[in-house]
């Protein structure tokens, strides 16, 4: 029998109250009208806030910050809602959990906002001075920014509101200089001239993640340079041709015997009479172009690292806006691309232009406002990154942060064990302002405070360095600043470390790795003890979305359209971690489930009687199916917390999802439909109690994947609860698993099946009453079939299930259930010809789906890109076709056998 011990722990808050009465429940669950009410009542009580209890243990995820220009994209949708039933999870577990929100100020974007709306009164930035500007922007933040945070409560995110923080508030401002002054004065944040991205347009520096890339259909353009002592030139390739004019050597292969005899030589460049040193590298790529590269070190990072090995000269060809300046003449005052078009035409002037070829490759623009980057040699702030990376590395070798899943611990690892110095400063306004400052008799500094005079000479001739940093220097900090570092303080100390960091693995090495970095350098512990990565939503073709493609989706309008659990429990079911290729009709399917929830509880509360109900009976009150569904609540509780707690969020939705609809939904309700409507409460009364219960405990392994639906049915349970919401109410504990009933009911869901599948592949209805036959060699089997005759009977649609000791003799369609055989008498329950047009029929469109199937796996372009589950659904869909028609052509060649 079923120990009822965990279950029974519900009793204390479940006591029938005879006075409640049974809350009236809509026909149709409307989640617009549930959604802001509860989170409202959510939000105004105080449910989402985290409090520092020594006696419970912490639980804390920082919120990736958007931008404070932003708005919830399904990116958004997806990493919010599981950091969400995380959140939920731990909180419901008893732990003290703290899931703290925030923006970040978004440098670039926000000031191209802002600048966008200056452009439409005929101003721009400089018309008003830094100063005003700034305050533009701060007024603009108020009155536009943060509407991520209005839209992030309709995705019911549980986030701390009381403790939102902001990149650029005055406490995370104060950390931000700490950090810079710090670094500073340990020589690890230094001045000069590299190669950075740079976008012509903003006028800024840019990070790697600004700058998006695509494929582009270019040109190679090949032409020569000739050797200073007339013995012969060097032929070059390059995309980029109006660079040349930076040009101050060639390189070649030392190993490429093509040019043996040219290693030492010296060119001449065409416009300039600069001479062009032939160089031997290694870098050199033998089987690109001709085999001999050019090298402009001020204009391309390769150039610039092969110029640093050798001692070239960098020089500069171009402003800041992209146009030539002097060192390019006599080609100064063109836009680099009227540049490339003339210098092409001098160089076949001079006979030296030898044609050029089609050629694809890469190019860089701008994620803000689409301009091809220039890489550009630049005099910048920089990180050194090295030393900060050491312990970083290690800290993740020995197991202090892991990530999940594991195989990103070698895409972070290989990244830190090759990391560059990180260029920090940016040509903007809008940010925090580099502290550094400039006296007139040449000293710097950083400082915390901003100075009235120099500490060194005295004097009151300063200036502040113009640049900002980048936005991410401030987001590497966010785990512990926004925790009111670099004061000590309570909640630092209790909620330091955080649990959990859930992101995309596109931003692991530009933020995860920065803020590991950070962590340990100034807290001396990892920012998190685990990352969890997901993949990137694409639409249901594999695509990334964009709207050039058309093919964006909207998250909020398919909230409006299916409702926010149906939105979220899509998006978290298919959270495997690989990409997730989004179609609306998962999300359809995804409200189907809520529904089907939303009408099991109508009927379960419907057939309460209006009443209280108890607390679970006894056992021997328990009838087979009762013990079956306490067994498999116990299983489905355990399955679905050890899930969550491994982050296998598309296992633990789809426990949940098979134990409501299949189990409870399917099996359960079906099998207690005929006590239910028994006038004897000796009847009726126990799986009425079973049916509450159970349901009441399915809707907590629900809530943090559903959580507006859930609550909405939590409250108008007919059940006395000791708590005001499922989502401050306690994770249900799993009891011992009831073995006997589990085996003892998987025999009758055979029996069942069996006949239902008979049923069905007939095409007899369900009212078509059947009186079939069945036995087995076991007598243990035989024995249970008489036992379990009723409940067989009843779910199959039978008049009686005969149980016989051989089948010998007896005719009809057979059967396999398992070790059980059945017999179905067939006379005059079909139309043999009408069998068979239905069954041609069936063939035909099975033969269509496998077809498709086909065509779609023998398309390289499919089983390439998809994602190899993607790929592995196919095939399995396939194999499920094809057992599908050999099924159908045995039943046409064996009809009428019966």
């Amino acid at each position: 029998m079923i120990v009822l011990s965990a279950f029974k722990t519900l009793e204390s808050r479940l006591m029938p109250d005879p006075t409640a009465e049974l809350s009236e429940i809509p026909k149709v669950y409307a989640p617009a009208e549930v959604e802001n009410r509860l989170y409202r009542e959510w939000e105004s009580k105080g449910y989402f806030h985290a409090e520092r209890d020594p006696d419970h243990e912490p639980f804390t995820i920082v919120i990736p910050p958007p931008n404070v220009t932003g708005a919830l994209h399904i990116g958004h949708a997806l990493d919010h809602t599981l950091q969400d039933v995380l959140i939920r999870f731990k909180r419901m577990q008893g732990y003290s959990t703290l899931w703290l929100p925030g923006m970040d100020h978004a440098g670039i974007a926000t000031q191209n906002v802002v600048e966008r709306e200056l452009r439409t009164k005929g101003l721009t930035r400089h018309d008003l001075g830094r100063e005003k500007f700034v305050e533009t922007v701060w007024e603009w933040k108020e009155l536009y920014g943060g509407k991520i945070t209005e839209q992030d409560r309709r995705l019911g995110s549980s986030l701390d509101w009381e403790r939102e923080r902001f990149t650029m508030d005055e406490g995370l401002s104060r950390a931000v200089r700490r950090v810079f002054v710090d670094l500073y004065n340990d020589g690890l944040i230094y001045r000069g001239n590299r190669i950075i991205n740079w976008c012509p347009r903003c006028g800024t520096a840019l990070s790697d993640i600004e700058v998006e890339h695509s494929d582009h259909e270019g040109v190679l353009e090949q032409f020569r340079y000739d050797f200073e002592d007339s013995s012969g030139s060097v032929s070059v390739a390059t995309t980029r041709l109006e660079t040349m004019l930076g040009d101050t050597a060639v390189a070649v292969n030392p190993k490429d015997p093509r040019y043996a005899g040219a290693i030492g030589k010296f060119a001449i460049h065409p416009f300039s009479g600069r001479r062009i040193q032939i160089i031997a590298d290694d870098a050199v790529d033998m089987e690109f172009g001709t085999g001999a590269v050019k090298m402009t070190p001020a204009h391309d990072p390769t150039d610039f690292e092969v110029a640093e090995r050798h001692g070239l000269e960098k020089i500069s060809i171009m402003d800041g806006r992209a146009v030539i300046n002097a060192e390019g003449a006599p080609f100064e005052g063109m836009d680099r691309y009227d540049a490339r078009k003339a210098v092409r035409e001098a160089l076949q002037e001079k006979g030296l232009y030898e044609g050029s070829t089609p050629h694809n490759y890469a190019i860089g623009k701008c994620s803000r406002c689409g301009t091809i980057v220039e890489p550009w040699l630049s005099e910048q702030w920089f990180v050194s990154m090295k030393p900060l990376a050491e312990p970083a590395i290690e800290a993740v070798k020995d197991g202090r942060t892991r990530f999940y899943p594991s195989r990103w611990t070698n895409y972070y690892l290989n990244w830190m064990e090759g990391i560059r110095d990180w260029c920090i400063s940016r040509q903007l306004w809008w940010g925090h302002r580099i502290p550094v400052w400039y006296c007139d008799n040449g000293h710097q500094w950083a400082a915390m405070e901003d100075p009235a005079a120099c500490p060194e000479c005295g004097s009151d001739h300063i200036h502040q360095d113009p640049d900002v940093l980048d936005t991410w220097f401030s987001s590497q900090l966010w785990p512990f600043s926004t925790l009111g570092w670099p004061e000590e303080t309570p909640d630092l100390e209790y909620f330091y470390p955080t649990s959990v960091l859930v992101t995309g693995y596109e931003i692991i090495h530009i933020w995860v790795a920065r803020m590991m970095m950070s962590g340990l350098r100034f807290m001396k512990n990892v920012p998190f003890e685990w990352v969890y990565i997901h993949g990137i939503v694409r639409d249901a073709q594999g695509r990334k979305m964009s709207k050039s493609l058309g093919n964006v989706i909207d998250p909020l309008e398919l909230i409006d359209r299916y409702g926010t659990d149906a939105l979220r429990f899509s998006l978290t079911e298919h959270a495997t971690g690989q990409d997730i290729f989004l179609s609306t009709e998962w999300v359809s399917g995804s409200r189907n489930f809520v529904n089907k929830l939303w009408n099991a509880a109508r009927f379960v509360m419907v057939n309460a009687g209006g009443a209280q109900v108890g607390p679970l009976p006894d056992d021997d009150r328990l009838e087979l199916a009762d013990r079956w569904i306490l067994a498999r609540l116990s299983a489905a509780t355990d399955e679905v917390t050890r899930q969550l707690e491994s982050f296998e969020m598309a296992a633990a939705a789809r426990a949940v999802y098979e134990f409501i609809w299949s189990e409870f939904c399917d099996w359960y309700i079906e099998a207690a439909k005929q006590r239910l409507s028994s006038e004897d409460p000796e009847v009726s009364g126990p799986v009425r109690a079973v049916l509450v219960n159970v349901l009441e405990q399915a809707l907590r392994l629900a809530h943090p994947f559903i959580p507006f639906v859930t609550e909405e049915i939590w409250q108008m349970l007919p059940l006395e609860r000791d708590r005001p919401s499922i989502m401050i109410s306690e994770w249900p504990v799993a009891a011992p698993a009831d073995a006997e009933a589990v085996a003892d009911f998987g025999r009758v869901q055979e029996v069942v099946s069996a006949i239902r599948s008979f049923r069905s592949e007939r095409g007899l209805s369900p009212k078509v009453r059947l009186t079939p036959s069945a036995s087995s060699e076991d007598a243990a089997d035989r024995d249970a079939l008489r036992r379990d005759n009723a409940i067989i009977s009843r779910l199959a649609g039978l008049d009686e299930l005969v149980v016989a000791q051989s089948l010998d003799g007896v005719s009809g369609a057979r059967l396999i259930a398992g070790s059980i055989e059945i017999a179905v008498p067939m006379e005059g329950l079909i139309d043999a010809k009408a069998e068979a047009d239905r069954l041609g029929k069936l063939i035909d469109k099975v033969q269509k789906e496998i077809a498709k199937v086909e065509v779609k796996l023998a398309n390289k372009g499919f089983t390439d890109r998809a994602p190899a589950d993607v790929v592995a659904e196919q095939h399995r869909r396939l194999e499920e076709e094809k057992a599908t028609m050999a099924k159908l052509k045995a039943q046409l060649a064996l009809l009428g056998s019966g």
